[in-house]
């Protein structure tokens, strides 16, 4: 398995490969750009199927967390962490306290923090091992009262925030009552975007693969429950990403519906070359480290300090951002991605 030659490489500064033979802990960090600062990314816990599946993901993610920070105005940089494993079945407090001696043995180039398959509990057990983790804590929230580490939140409503400069700027509405969204995904991210739709008056199509996420959205918020190949022909104004990357490919394209695909999940398109073909078709599309930004804001405030009105603040610059990238994407008669991808680059030289 070349590393270096691999399509996802991209001049990352650093992969790293650990093992733990009495846990079984088989991981991967990358660390893409730590140019304006140390880099941030969750630990994913996921059964790849092979391992060159976990090393294009954590390839593909550390570099989309290096435009994450840079577009949101943040002194980090980009990493990512996966641990090839079962998150419903192989977590153990030893596993991820061997985790934590990973993290820790790249000296701070690298600081980890909650992702899909891990949360809270997991970072506070590798809290025990290493300085460099984030989201273990209790803080305020941006909303009022306390909660814990948890950044999901902020995702969420950053997602909310740049859903509505799209819809802005593609439907050209203010407000999103009676606005058609189908929701892949409704996890903690997903249902607690698809709250914040439902009390801003849109209706609502979710799918998931858990029985219980769906029951939840069903009964609490009301959602129509669609199959999962189903959820992208629905007429729909909205498609809203919230699961795993590479939904957006040439087989869901033709049957994708909605002018507007605006979500958390990272690496949406399965091959960059999509964005062409989806502005062709007149789809507005929120490039995902431009949209999904809210988790690291979050991290990166937890961290360094500042007040939850702050944070909100800086939050709803998700908005700010994505108008800026679709205002140039149409000035240019390019595709957003491409636009955001030079953005970035743009602040990270900059930052040189």
């Amino acid at each position: 398995m070349s590393v270096f030659s691999h399509v996802e490489f991209d001049r990352h500064e650093h992969v790293v490969f650990g093992h733990d033979k009495t846990t079984g802990l088989k991981a991967i960090i990358a660390i893409h750009d730590t140019t304006l600062g140390p880099a941030l990314g969750g630990c994913r816990m996921w059964p790849y199927a092979t391992d060159e599946a976990a090393l294009r993901d954590v390839l593909r993610l550390s570099r989309g967390m290096t435009y994450k920070s840079a577009l949101a105005n943040l002194p980090l940089g980009g990493g990512k962490a996966v641990i090839i494993g079962d998150p419903r079945s192989g977590k153990s407090e030893a596993l991820f306290q061997a985790m934590g001696d990973f993290v820790d043995s790249l000296g701070g180039r690298y600081i980890t923090a909650a992702d899909s398959g891990t949360g809270v509990a997991e970072m506070q057990i590798m809290a025990q091992r290493t300085r460099h983790v984030a989201g273990a804590g209790l803080r305020e929230a941006f909303d009022g009262g306390t909660r814990d580490g948890d950044p999901s939140p902020s995702t969420a409503y950053g997602v909310f925030i740049g859903l509505k400069a799209a819809v802005k700027h593609r439907l050209g509405r203010d407000d999103l009552r009676g606005l058609k969204v189908a929701v892949q995904g409704v996890g903690q991210v997903g249902f607690d975007l698809a709250r914040q739709l439902k009390e801003a008056g849109s209706e609502l199509w979710v799918c998931d693969v858990f029985e219980g996420n769906l029951r939840r959205a069903s009964e609490q918020l009301g959602a129509t429950v669609v199959g999962p190949n189903d959820i992208y022909g629905l007429d729909v104004d909205v498609f809203a990403p919230c699961a795993l990357g590479g939904i957006i490919n040439p087989q869901t394209l033709e049957a994708l519906r909605a002018p507007v695909i605006a979500g958390a999940a990272n690496n949406q398109l399965a091959d960059a070359e999509l964005a062409e073909e989806l502005r062709r078709r007149g789809c507005l599309y929120a490039p995902d480290y431009a949209i999904n930004a809210g988790g690291i804001i979050d991290v990166c405030y937890e961290r360094t300090g500042g007040t939850p009105a702050q944070l909100k603040a800086h939050i709803e610059g998700i908005g700010d951002t994505l108008r800026q990238i679709f205002e140039r994407a149409d000035a240019e008669g390019a595709t957003t991605s491409a636009v955001a991808d030079r953005l970035a680059h743009e602040r990270l030289r900059a930052g040189r």
